[in-house]
């Protein structure tokens, strides 16, 4: 070990031996002789929700059958595992519930607050916004022939000027999922209000990490993720948050049974829940509900502000470690790491950014690539420690000096990069 990352892990030590949060790593089922940077794209498994897994399987799968949907409450899921995302997105009770996923909730709002503005066509988002929330705007087309929408595209850097007056709704991500830039919640979306225009927050790098504060910004509507900082399990339900003022004249357009005011009345007639439940479309996915509903049992001790803390320390300090590697001279390395602008993610820029990506995890650290050269690193905070950084970077040094990425089969591409 050079004398780099010697004095590195000493005052890494010394960080970890501080850290208030250190206990929560063990609330957590990981790997040992492995450093996991990819909590921003999958959240690793925790203890409780191992254990959920196999109680609602086992017992109440297993042994209580359909009586379950009133003796465990699965009918409620939705609404229970909503209410404790809500006070991690800055919610009121009665405005956030668990559902299906990003893609679907997002075309439901987007529906929704498209016809809350019927004299204005345009949709405004930003260049570099994550494919599906395009995509979904881009459907709409196929269903709204008549009145086409206009969809409008910016750089994040030009988004305040870019809303105006003919713009219906403005739909953004919080945190960019390559760059990890923090798009400012409050000034934008008092800059859409003043413009007329409803706005969308897509917060699947924010939930549970960094605050958001959707009802002290007024903010419209907002979808999020299950699996990423909330560690709900691949594939885990999304989120839908609707501001209570806009409950009352909210209305989606896939009209499930769960979303009608009396489901078991079985009425030929839809008739929506005038409440957040309207939302709600086929049967809840129980297994993967109740997974998530406990893993997000572990936020209740922990403010979301000493979260954020933490995550920018860390990845002030993966900065500050990459500097004393001389990796910055190597990796062209995003500036986003500051409080007011990151999202508690890094993007290292190279052009055999997915063969680097194969190396590191091989060696036992795992983070991920993002298209066309980014090895994108996340640092959640509840279970990484400083000392992990540092084991994190001495091995990135280490492929990189010997050039092992250019081996055959890091370079060998996986369907899932």
């Amino acid at each position: 070990m050079n004398n780099v990352f010697a004095t590195a892990f000493e005052q890494a030590n010394q960080r970890d031996d501080a850290d208030q949060l250190s206990h929560f790593k063990q609330r957590f089922d990981l790997p040992e002789d492995m450093v996991y940077l990819d909590g921003n794209s999958l959240g690793p498994l925790t203890i409780a929700a191992k254990e959920r897994a196999y109680t609602v399987v086992e017992q109440q799968w297993g042994k209580d059958l359909i009586t379950s949907w009133n003796r465990h409450d699965w009918i409620n899921l939705p609404i229970i595992t909503g209410e404790k995302i809500a006070p991690l997105i800055g919610a009121a009770a009665g405005q956030v519930i668990c559902c299906d996923s990003i893609s679907v909730n997002l075309f439901k709002l987007l529906s929704a607050a498209l016809n809350m503005r019927p004299d204005r066509h345009a949709v405004l988002t930003t260049m570099d916004n994550f494919p599906t929330d395009r995509y979904v705007a881009e459907g709409l087309n196929q269903l709204n022939r008549a009145h086409p929408i206009e969809l409008r595209s910016t750089s994040e850097a030009n988004i305040y000027e870019a809303i105006n007056e003919d713009i219906a709704v403005v739909m953004l991500t919080q945190v960019n999922f390559r760059t990890g830039n923090r798009l400012d919640v409050k000034t934008i979306t008092q800059r859409a209000h003043d413009k007329g225009c409803l706005i969308i927050w897509d917060l699947a790098h924010s939930a549970g990490v960094i605050p958001v504060e959707l009802d002290d910004n007024q903010v419209d509507f907002a979808v999020g993720c299950g699996y990423k900082y909330l560690n709900g399990g691949p594939g885990a339900p999304a989120f839908v948050y609707v501001a209570q003022r806009h409950q009352e004249q909210y209305r989606q357009p896939l009209q499930g049974w769960m979303g009608h005011t009396q489901p078991f009345s079985f009425d030929p007639r839809y008739q929506p829940a005038a409440s957040i439940k309207s939302n709600l479309v086929g049967t809840p996915s129980v297994i993967s509900m109740s997974v998530m509903d406990a893993a997000l049992d572990i936020f209740a001790d922990v403010e979301i502000s000493a979260l954020e803390t933490k995550a920018l320390a860390l990845t002030q300090w993966f900065h500050t470690l990459l500097e004393r590697a001389e990796m910055n001279k190597v990796f062209s390395v995003s500036e986003y790491f500051d409080a007011r602008h990151s999202g508690a993610q890094l993007a290292l820029r190279h052009e055999n950014a997915y063969a680097i990506c194969q190396a590191w995890i091989a060696s036992g650290v795992i983070a991920d690539f993002r298209a066309p050269d980014i090895l994108r690193v996340g640092f959640s905070p509840l279970f990484l420690s400083f000392s992990d950084l540092v084991s994190a970077v001495e091995k990135l040094s280490a492929i990189m000096e010997a050039a092992e990425y250019l081996q055959p089969q890091f370079n060998e591409v996986h369907t899932v990069t």
